[in-house]
């Protein structure tokens, strides 16, 4: 299972999804993370760039290039999470503290 969450410099989950500067994107095997890159996105600056719809198509080109099937965040709004509905991918929110372990409890979730 491939999961996603956004990230803090300090390895803290970022309360903003769709405004996230950098996220991570970790493999989960049995429960337990056996990949993890981070990557800057810049969704924070990007976010009002461009046509209404352009930022979710933005975050769906980059979940669906790196074959993601949960997401997790502390706070998404609907149109986020309806996108994600669509895209059949997971979305699992109100994660705070420890990105690291946000993750791994999501895999535990959804294994």
């Amino acid at each position: 299972m491939i999961v996603c969450v956004p990230v803090t410099p300090d390895g803290q989950v970022d309360p903003s999804w769709g405004r996230a500067a950098r996220v991570a994107v970790a493999k989960i095997e049995d429960g337990r993370i056996t990949a993890w890159d981070e990557h800057p996105v810049a969704w924070d600056v990007l976010h009002d760039v461009g046509t209404d719809g352009g930022h979710h198509a933005r975050v769906a080109t980059f979940l669906r290039d790196h074959d993601v099937d949960v997401v997790v965040a502390g706070h998404m709004g609907p149109p986020m999470a309806q996108m994600l509905a669509k895209l059949r991918i997971l979305a699992r929110t109100g994660a705070q503290g420890d990105a690291r372990r946000a993750v791994e409890v999501a895999g535990r979730l959804d294994a």
